[in-house]
């Protein structure tokens, strides 16, 4: 790129590790940066925060990614506490996504012939198209970009280069990128040193090496602990369970209220637990949700539970059990930084967690309500809620089966206001009292039956 350029000084190497317990930790950032990637640098600057590692180190070959998953790398990099190092080795591109994430980092080396910039912007649904939309997206990450450069000592206009096409880039009289280009550099542009004689920097790359070994020993790490990460195979199954995250809550949240409006336990609420099992063990493995989540989940599921079953009518242990059962689930889809306290997570991680679960409840109480209509219809329901208590009778036309219930005594397990739960010959079922009130432990006689909605009187 450019005419000539002028040699390219040698970065000053840090004192050799005497400290044979240093540690320094690579992660590969290979192919394309999507979700699955972003499990993997989470899990790993979360081991360098708890190890107390001296260095984390970006092996770096990408034409790129998504746009949403680069600004949570960013994010967590910037929230990394300052006695950790961090680098990225170009090896061979750090194109688009890439780029950004390098320009987060403290320093950039490259290998020979390597490259770096042309930070198109692409989203989770594909490029991003021209018109009012793409510029606040556009605002948005250069500032998010420039900002992470910025506290790494990188120039301002040259991040904007490489992310906007109108912005030209020149240092001094020479013309680098002229606009309706992206700015790409080479390992060679990279590490010309620009500025006035007495206080020349390298553009951008601290210094081009041909290999992770050479950087090493370049940094004065040679004698360090290296922890090279791996993607494991169950990293890869989390990423498509976080993708469809919202499926698992509708999921599960429909298998339970199926489950407890028929009557006895089966398919429905096995699926149901299962769907929301699978959910936390995702995001478990994502680095996401973590045991307290899990067993703040299953306490508040008890509660709930016991207020059902247990406590008549519904109040604060009912209510309790529901707000853990909430929290839990939001708090499993909100990315905990390993620089912050877990209380303090990024406002934008609460705010997409909080859409989710809203969109899981509000299509969940539609289906609820669709199914409230059809289902006390269908064969199946009226199958399982009359045949329950008519031992022997199942094959008998419908109108038959409620016949044979009429007249039948129970006794109210829970007070009737007027709906509640009553055992029928062990079974129970839920019921309305035909008047206002009946108190939990009255003996009680089916009065009417229309389709699963069974009427008792005292």
């Amino acid at each position: 790129m450019f005419a000539a350029s002028a040699p390219a000084a040698a970065p000053a190497a840090k004192p050799a590790a005497d400290d044979k317990d240093d540690l320094v930790i690579v992660i590969p950032v290979k192919g394309m940066i999507e979700r699955g990637l972003l499990y993997v640098v989470r899990r790993s600057l979360a081991q360098a925060v708890k190890e107390n590692a001296d260095a984390v180190i970006f092996d770096m070959d990408t034409p790129g990614g998504r746009l949403d998953t680069t600004e949570e790398m960013i994010h967590l990099l910037m929230d990394l506490p300052e006695e950790i190092t961090t680098y990225t080795f170009v090896n061979k591109d750090a194109l688009s996504a890439g780029a950004m994430i390098a320009l987060a980092t403290d320093e950039i080396y490259m290998a020979p012939g390597s490259r770096i910039g042309a930070s198109a912007l692409v989203s989770m649904f594909g490029e991003i198209k021209e018109g009012d939309l793409k510029e606040k997206v556009v605002s948005a990450t250069v500032a998010l970009v420039t900002s992470a450069a910025q506290s790494n000592g990188h120039d301002e206009k040259l991040v904007e280069a490489m992310i906007r096409k109108d912005v030209e880039y020149k240092i001094g009289e020479k013309m680098i990128c002229p606009e309706g280009q992206l700015l790409v550099l080479t390992d060679h542009d990279a590490s010309r040193l620009v500025g006035e004689e007495s206080k020349q920097r390298p553009l951008l790359s601290k210094g081009t090496v041909e290999s992770m070994d050479l950087l090493l020993k370049e940094l004065g790490l040679t004698d360090a602990k290296i922890e090279r990460i791996t993607i494991s195979g169950a990293e890869k199954i989390a990423r498509w369970i976080e993708r469809f995250t919202l499926l698992f809550l509708v999921g599960g949240l429909l298998g339970l209220y199926i489950e407890f409006k028929t009557p006895g336990f089966g398919v429905p609420g096995i699926a149901g637990i299962l769907l929301l099992t699978v959910f936390f063990w995702g995001h478990n493995i994502a680095g996401l949700a973590g045991m307290g989540e899990i067993i703040m989940f299953i306490l508040g599921a008890i509660l709930l539970l016991v207020e059902i079953f247990v406590i008549p009518g519904f109040g604060i242990v009912g209510a309790t059990g529901i707000a853990l059962m909430v929290a839990s689930i939001l708090m499993a889809m909100i990315q905990h930084s390993p620089g912050l306290p877990w209380y303090s997570p990024p406002m934008h991680q609460v705010e997409s967690a909080a859409v989710v679960f809203s969109l899981a409840v509000i299509i969940s109480i539609v289906l609820m309500i669709a199914l409230a209509r059809i289902l006390p219809h269908t064969t199946l329901f009226d199958h399982l809620a009359i045949s329950a208590v008519v031992e022997g009778h199942v094959d008998l036309p419908e109108d038959k089966r409620a016949e044979a219930l009429v007249g039948r005594s129970g006794t109210a397990v829970t007070d009737l206001r007027p709906a509640g739960i009553a055992e029928f010959g062990g079974k129970r079922l839920d019921v309305v009292a035909q008047g206002d009130f009946i108190e939990k432990g009255s003996t009680i006689v089916i009065a009417e039956v229309h389709g699963n909605r069974i009427v008792v009187r005292t």
